[in-house]
């Protein structure tokens, strides 16, 4: 076998390594993402709110319809990361049903007034997401902790299988740097999963930046609504005849990025 034989070989082994997360709002989208060639879906709905957890039908439909990994967020309402007593207790009822249900992970994530990472709170939700055998992933109140590299190894010490961020800054493009380093000190302990902002365009910029495994993203499309009436008097706010959709042809151009990458 040649050199480059041999690079190619270790890049190919590589590319198979990585996996590319759709956040999908609907069960509609989940299934385009799927049909696209994503490898996981994390299921929310609320995303003008940074994601909330999707009604009981939405998470039975999408189990029952799809074939690929499906986590579902675990959130029960927008605003901050800091919770009561009877929203974690809501949390672990959410949890219970998606076990109940057959998903194979949940996302959570939770805050002390300080920025630090809410470990005993956390504990308890991942304790009933193991029941069921389920993965975990701390979502992105990890970019609003006061010390990322602590979080991170408090969500290590925890247990949870990644951590969804953007390095703590509003897009991944703009916290690649934190994330390469957020990767490097973890060194294979937990997944570091970028996610926010995320584009076919600068897809392959933010691999070659961070080395990074895994990826997560909406690649939506606006798109016009069927609707043939339209009441202009109670369209002036918001867009009510266009709706945010998976694109196909974006998740299969980041796909191509990622499996191109070495090339």
């Amino acid at each position: 076998m040649t050199f480059p034989d041999i690079f190619h070989y270790f890049c190919d082994m590589k590319e198979k390594e990585r996996l590319l997360e759709i956040c999908a709002d609907t069960v509609f989208n989940a299934l385009t993402a799927q049909v696209a060639g994503a490898h996981r879906i994390e299921l929310c709905t609320g995303l003008s709110e940074g994601g909330t957890t999707p009604s009981v039908a939405q998470i039975r439909e999408a189990r029952k319809s799809l074939r690929i990994l499906l986590y579902v967020l675990i959130r029960p309402r927008g605003g901050d990361f800091l919770y009561s007593d009877l929203e974690c207790e809501i949390m672990k009822a959410d949890i219970h049903f998606c076990g109940q249900a057959g998903c194979d992970g949940v996302v959570i994530g939770m805050l002390r007034p300080n920025g630090t990472v809410d470990a005993e709170r956390c504990r308890a939700l991942i304790a009933v997401a193991r029941q069921y055998g389920m993965g975990v992933t701390f979502h992105r109140a990890f970019d609003r902790s006061n010390d990322l590299f602590q979080a991170m190894e408090d969500v290590i010490a925890l247990g949870c299988d990644r951590i969804l961020t953007s390095g703590g800054y509003a897009t991944a493009i703009e916290g690649a740097d934190v994330i390469r380093q957020l990767i490097e000190k973890a060194a294979g302990r937990i997944v570091i999963m970028p996610g926010s902002g995320i584009t076919p365009d600068n897809a392959g910029e933010l691999i070659r930046t961070t080395g990074l495994k895994e990826m997560h993203g909406t690649f939506r499309s606006r798109k016009a609504s069927a609707m043939q009436y339209k009441n202009a008097k109670m369209n002036r706010q918001k867009d009510e005849y266009s709706l945010m959709l998976a694109d196909a042809e974006k998740i299969k151009a980041v796909l191509e990025c990622m499996n191109n990458y070495c090339r």
